[in-house]
């Protein structure tokens, strides 16, 4: 466990946002004690990138299983649907019309998800391009077992978080036009953007959702 005193570092985040943004504990590499410290601390969503390693957290943090919900918010390979479906409660990263058909296919119930748009369109990336956005909703919301109830984004990198403000301008007018669209708009209500320098930029241009790790847990070792 890091030097980082988690609950106060959690306590004085939650405190500088404004009450409607909801906060995700990215919580990729970090121990069953740290996320547990942040739980007890308020955290109400943990965000984890890998199937395997969240699959021995949720394990270890079994008695707080109704304290917290897990969102899958790294590249879902099709092969670990089966055993992603019981450890989230929204996945967050759906890109192709096969994943989101994978998944309502192996669905017992209805699945939350989002959509995650590759708003620079860069090739490190994952995630549907913008201009592909709606297409792929449309598919999304015709899909059994499946609820489209957000836009996921991972912005480009800068030092200075201003530099990533049109990109996240682009992804709130993506937004509102999906939400506004009546075969798209009935449950999309989050969008889900921002990291932990680049937060406080993607609240302002419309994030309802962001995804915090360093500035809760402190640098990765």
């Amino acid at each position: 466990m890091n030097d980082f005193n988690i609950a106060e570092n959690y306590r004085r985040l939650r405190d500088s946002i404004p009450d409607h943004v909801t906060i995700i504990g990215a919580t990729k590499t970090r121990s069953a004690d740290e996320i547990r410290e942040a739980i007890n601390a308020g955290l109400g969503v943990i965000g984890e990138n890998y199937v395997q390693e969240a699959q021995g957290k949720h394990a270890e943090l079994a008695e707080t299983a109704d304290d917290a919900a897990w969102h899958m918010i790294g590249h879902l390979q099709r092969n670990k649907i089966n055993k992603a479906l019981p450890l989230f409660d929204i996945i967050q990263t759906i890109d192709s019309p096969r994943l989101a058909k994978g998944i309502s296919k192996r669905a017992e119930t209805p699945v939350p998800v989002f959509i995650q748009v590759n708003i620079a369109e860069e090739e490190s990336k994952y995630g549907v391009e913008p201009d592909a956005t709606f297409e792929l909703g449309e598919q999304v919301s015709e899909l059994p077992g499946l609820r489209l109830e957000g836009l996921m984004t991972m912005e480009p990198y800068f030092e200075d978080p201003e530099r990533a403000r049109p990109y996240f301008r682009r992804m709130r007018r993506l937004f509102e036009e999906m939400r506004d669209d009546r075969r798209l708009g009935e449950y999309l209500e989050t969008l889900s953007m921002g990291m932990t320098n680049s937060y406080r930029v993607a609240i302002d241009e419309g994030a309802n959702m962001v995804r915090v790790g360093t500035a809760i847990f402190g640098p990765r070792s």
